[in-house]
Order: structure tokens, then C-alpha cells, then sequence
């Protein structure tokens, strides 16, 4: 009997591993892009607040959010009218048009919370950051490369969101310390797990997007969630360990 091999499998085999290859590419870039975006936002929002609160009570930013007229409840209000608009049109709406929502929207988050500079020190906002970013850094990675399913977590987060949301409009009643600091343990624990889960969910949805022209605008929105469970997480840490100006 002749001596030969089928070359089938092993071509099939080459072929398999050169898709696999190329998508392992494409996903990377895919999420490069979308930490890009999160870190320019950050970066944008950052630098906002801290031009806007400059001169601390002589500062524009004081002048104007202390007053709590109009333009100051517009300056609070307008991120989350971006938000929805972003969330509820970005079938309708161009990537173009996306990216200069995002970007109005980190402008807008800037001039929200350049109060943080009026409120607490230089040294715990700089040291809440860090925290964060140390802790956004380790949960993101997680989330992009644990095997375990994590769905299963959305809905807990989700109604941990919805109860952090009610806590804090009654807390507004009742004006309680502890009560506050309840809120934003609970408030950091549930951005963390809003991390790794978002972070996932993302990772998730290059195979259903790549080489279509919903990825950019996919882009754009992972982007948003992960830039909102970092600042999320940064104003809850800065709430629990920050040490105020007065």
C-alpha cells in the first residue's frame, strides 16, 4: 500500500490558526481603541475641571455652581441628557456624530465636576485617582481575561446601581454621615464589579461588530460605560477618604 498522508487536515488546521491569529489582532485593536477613547475622556475631563475651578473661590466654577441657578442645574444635567442621547439614538446617528457627543461629553463632565476641586484637597483627589486607576487597571484586565462567564452578574450590578441611585435621593432628605459613607462603599463595590463586567461585555461584542460599520460607533459607547464606571468609582472613593478644604 502507497505511503501518504492527506494534506486536508492540515491545511484545514494552517487556515484555522490564521483566522484565529487575525482575530486575536482585530480584538486588540478593537479594545486599544476603546481604552483609548476612556483615558482621553478622562484626561479631557480632568483638565476641564481643573481650568474651570481655577482660583478656588474666586474661580468661575464657584461663582456659578454655588449659586444653584440655572446654569448651574444645566451644567449638572446636560452629562446625563448626553448619555441618554448617545444610548438611545446610536442606531440612527453616524459615528461622526458619536465621537462629537463623547467628546462634548467629557467636556460638559469637566465643568460637573470641577466642584470636586473646590470641595477637597489637591493631595486625596490625587490620591483617589491613583487608587482608582490602579484598581480600574487590575478589574479591567480581569474581566478581559477570566474564562468565567460573568453575566450572570449583570443583573446584581444593575440592581446594586438602582438601589445606590434611591439611597442617595433619600439621602438628600436626610442629610446622614453614615449613611453617606454607606453609599459610597457600597457605590465603589459595585463600579468594580461594573469594571470587570463591562470590560467583558465589550470583549464580548467584537466577534458580533468586526469589519461592520456598528464597530465604531461599539467603540465609542464601550468606551463611555468604562470611562463611567471609573469616574463612578473615583467620586465614591474620594467621598470615603477625601479630606475637604474646610
Amino acid at each position: 500500500m502507497a505511503n501518504w498522508s492527506d494534506p486536508r487536515p492540515t491545511a484545514y488546521a494552517a487556515q484555522t490558526q490564521a483566522h484565529s491569529a487575525a482575530f486575536d489582532a482585530g480584538l486588540r485593536a478593537y479594545m486599544l481603541s476603546v481604552y483609548n477613547y476612556m483615558a482621553s475622556a478622562v484626561l479631557l475631563t480632568g483638565l476641564v475641571a481643573m481650568g474651570f475651578s481655577w482660583g478656588y473661590e474666586n474661580s468661575y466654577a464657584y461663582q456659578v455652581l454655588s449659586s444653584g441657578g440655572p446654569l448651574a442645574w444645566l451644567i449638572m444635567l446636560s452629562p446625563l441628557a448626553v448619555v441618554f442621547a448617545m444610548s438611545l439614538g446610536q442606531n440612527r446617528m453616524s459615528t461622526g456624530t458619536m465621537q462629537a457627543l463623547f467628546w462634548g461629553f467629557a467636556v460638559l463632565m469637566g465643568l460637573s465636576l470641577s466642584t470636586v476641586f473646590l470641595r477637597y484637597t489637591g493631595e486625596s483627589i490625587a490620591t483617589a485617582f491613583f487608587a482608582t486607576a490602579a484598581g480600574f487597571a487590575g478589574l479591567s484586565l480581569w474581566g478581559y481575561t477570566t474564562k468565567r462567564d460573568l453575566s450572570g452578574f449583570g443583573t446584581f450590578l444593575i440592581m446594586g446601581l438602582v438601589g445606590l441611585i434611591v439611597a442617595s435621593l433619600l439621602n438628600l432628605f436626610f442629610q446622614s454621615n453614615t449613611m453617606s459613607l454607606v453609599i459610597a462603599g457600597v457605590g465603589v463595590l459595585v463600579f468594580a464589579g461594573l469594571t470587570a463586567y463591562d470590560t467583558q461585555k465589550i470583549k464580548s461584542m467584537y466577534a458580533y461588530v468586526a469589519g461592520t460599520d456598528m464597530m465604531g460607533k461599539v467603540v465609542i459607547m464601550g468606551a463611555l460605560n468604562l470611562y463611567l464606571d471609573f469616574i463612578n468609582m473615583f467620586l465614591f472613593l474620594l467621598r470615603l477618604f477625601g479630606s475637604s478644604r474646610n
